[in-house]
């Protein structure tokens, strides 16, 4: 349990990273974050005449298929449900760490995805011809096209048309997976013929099954493995005459063009950037509303070199983030470097987040299903604090690392000074999980050090992941106490330091600056006579050719 601790507290500190300097229009932007190995968080403002426009950046190398995979999930792993993003994220956690953005636009109910969801090649839903589509590629190349859907059955008689894990629609035959849901709509007057066993869907490959049963009304439960065909209307008579039980019916779901060698795909539009151009009309089924109207939004883009980016736009409130159009989020993109980008779902539903934990600031809304960057190899959390001050005061003493594993790994964690002096910590065969280890640092060199852990899993894949941190023994035993009206902080200098002393709320806003100017090594004490309640804190900032130091205290409590 407090290992888990140990990384929600992580989590929380990537989450409530500050919004950066301005980006794009100004030319600014805000400081990034490591997620994880190779993959960047960047949180930047737009200073527009409609508002501050906040976008959530994430830059990801390209996805190989093994150490790094670009995939959609799919919530509740059913077509007909809904799932936030976070509950999915946390759902993959122990096979992979994962950053993503919510996926396609969706009907609330059943939660449907508008248009194509494939993953490892095996087709969910079907394209929606009007709008874009997103191919991932085995090689990890992002292909973005308007694809159509060809599906057919054929009994004993001809080639007839039908649907994939779609809503029931008049005079229709529709192929019901396991991907649907656990059962198939509820119908009557309909035939509905059972197929136990069917291999997986894929583009422009025709599959057989063998009729179990037939029947003439729905639910009907879905064979795990298997599938059940649904014909209504003038297609039922079709169904019951050339595919009686016994029969072996014959499927075959075409993709134009031919998708069969794309490893995944996600529906989504429109197309946002083409050869490194904004795209100002795409000319896609989306009504002006949803293209020219600011709003949250989120996309997904490939640059020159490979490497992707997820980017969400946030908005709802013009005092925060105004939201972009359509058009304002493909200039963004180009002047991220995107040289091809397709747009996502927009509004309410637009979400980034890392590995369970939200990135941006909406309450965040259920969706149908979500495109997910996933890394495999050994991560490892931003310490618990950035500084190690082991100097028996009791505040930073110890610093504790966590990392995480996926797959049983041979194990190198060590510890590295700015004079390259170097502590192993760890050094063994681990199972996967969450892990953690702590470093007094006693005999550490004060400056700028970095955790390093490698891990070479059992297929043989070695990854590394860092972070840094500093020691710094400049600050120490903060001592707040009463006195009079007021409280008087108490700290000692280990050696000179331009040091800032400030009063602030919970939140952070600063109430009042009692100190701000270089001081000799010794004691040192400042007093305050405004309120020392609950929610009130000081924050005592140390600063030299070391690094910077911080202690942070309640105003009605004493730290020793």
């Amino acid at each position: 349990m407090l290992r888990k601790l140990f990384i929600a507290a992580a989590f929380a500190a990537i989450a409530a990273l500050p919004a950066g300097a301005s980006h794009g229009i100004s030319g600014q932007t805000g400081t990034q974050s490591l997620l994880m190995p190779g993959v960047s968080y960047e949180r930047d403002v737009e200073f527009t005449p409609h508002g501050p426009v906040v976008l959530d950046v994430v830059t990801a190398p390209r996805p190989d298929g093994t150490t790094y995979t670009l995939t959609p999930v799919l919530s509740n792993n059913a077509v007909v449900a809904t799932e936030k993003l976070t509950d999915m994220q946390k759902e993959l956690s122990t096979t992979s760490t994962v950053v993503g953005v919510n996926g396609d636009f969706f009907a609330t109910d059943p939660g449907k995805p508008s248009g194509i969801l494939m993953r490892g090649g095996v087709l969910d839903t079907a394209p929606l011809s009007s709008r874009s589509s997103l191919g991932i590629g085995g090689d990890g190349t992002l292909t973005v096209a308007q694809v159509s859907f060809d599906g057919s059955w054929r009994g004993t008689g001809q080639r007839r048309q039908l649907d994939l894990n779609a809503a029931p629609v008049k005079g229709h035959t529709t192929l019901y997976t396991s991907s649907w849901g656990p059962e198939t709509p509820a119908e009557s007057g309909v035939v509905i013929d059972v197929l136990p066993s069917l291999p997986s869907l894929q583009p422009s490959h025709i599959v057989t099954g063998v009729v179990a049963q037939v029947l003439d009304h729905g639910p009907v439960p879905i064979p795990p493995g298997g599938a059940v065909l649904v014909a209504r209307g003038g297609q039922a008579p079709h169904l019951a005459a050339e595919a009686p039980a016994g029969t072996t019916v014959a499927l075959r779901p075409t993709l134009t063009p031919n998708w069969s060698g794309m490893a995944s795909a996600i529906g989504g539009g429109p197309l946002l950037v083409s050869g490194g151009k904004p795209v100002f009309r795409a000319r896609e089924s989306f009504g002006d509303p949803v293209l020219n109207r600011r709003s949250a939004r989120s996309a997904v883009a490939q640059l020159s070199d490979g490497r992707i980016l997820l980017v969400t736009v946030e908005g709802g409130g013009s005092s925060y983030s105004a939201g972009m159009t359509n058009y304002e989020l493909a200039v963004a993109l180009v002047r991220l470097g995107a040289r091809t980008a397709m747009g996502l779902g927009s509004g309410t539903s637009a979400a980034m987040a890392f590995d369970g934990t939200l990135l941006t600031r909406a309450i965040e809304q259920p969706v149908a299903d979500a495109l997910m960057l996933s890394y495999s190899g050994v991560y490892a959390a931003p310490p618990l604090s950035t500084t190690l001050s082991p100097n028996g005061d009791g505040v930073d003493d110890v610093q504790t690392f966590s990392y995480k594993l996926v797959r049983p790994s041979q194990v190198t964690a060590t510890v590295v000074g700015p004079d390259r002096s170097t502590f192993t910590l760890a050094q063994d065969g681990e199972t996967a999980g969450v892990h953690t280890l702590q470093w007094d640092g006693k005999v550490a060199v004060e400056g700028s050090w970095r955790f390093s852990v490698t891990a070479t899993d059992d297929l043989g894949h070695p990854t590394t992941a860092d972070r840094q941190f500093a020691v710094n023994q400049t600050l120490g035993f903060l001592q707040v106490t009463p006195k009079g009206a007021g409280v008087t902080a108490t700290f000692q200098l280990a050696r000179a330091a331009a040091v800032t002393v400030t009063v602030e709320k919970g939140n952070g806003i600063v109430l009042a600056t009692l100190l701000s100017k270089k001081l000799d090594p010794g004691t040192q004490s400042v007093a305050w006579g405004g309120p020392a309640g609950s929610g009130y804190r000081v924050r005592i900032v140390a600063t030299n050719a070391i690094g910077k130091a911080t202690l942070l205290s309640p105003l009605n409590s004493r730290r020793s």
